[in-house]
């Protein structure tokens, strides 16, 4: 099953993301020469893909697991959040529909 992972990033995190950047992309790489990575990318702080200073609030990441619990697992060991770089992740199923 699909899973959407929502990292909410803590305030001030730019120095912190882009030290764990490397680790966080290699597994991301991972999970992409498994097949099993649909997108990610991370949410600037304002309307531009450079936001340069202002950084970034967050990251999405929709991935697929056997489980909800083997999602979880994948979180508890991501780079970003032992980093303190999230504050926070939400991990939801999710189905996608369009483009089919």
């Amino acid at each position: 099953m699909l899973y959407a992972i929502i990292g909410h990033d803590t305030p001030n995190s730019l120095e912190k993301r882009i030290a764990a950047r490397h680790a966080h992309v290699a597994r991301l790489t991972a999970l992409q020469s498994e097949g099993r990575l649909i997108l990610a990318g991370p949410f600037p702080a304002i309307d531009s893909n450079d936001p340069g200073n202002a950084g970034f609030t967050g990251s999405l990441i929709i991935a697929e697991f056997a489980s909800l619990d083997d999602a979880q697992k994948w979180v508890a060991a991501e780079p970003y959040l032992s980093a303190g770089v999230y504050q926070s992740v939400d991990i939801r199923p999710f189905k996608k529909t369009l483009p089919s």
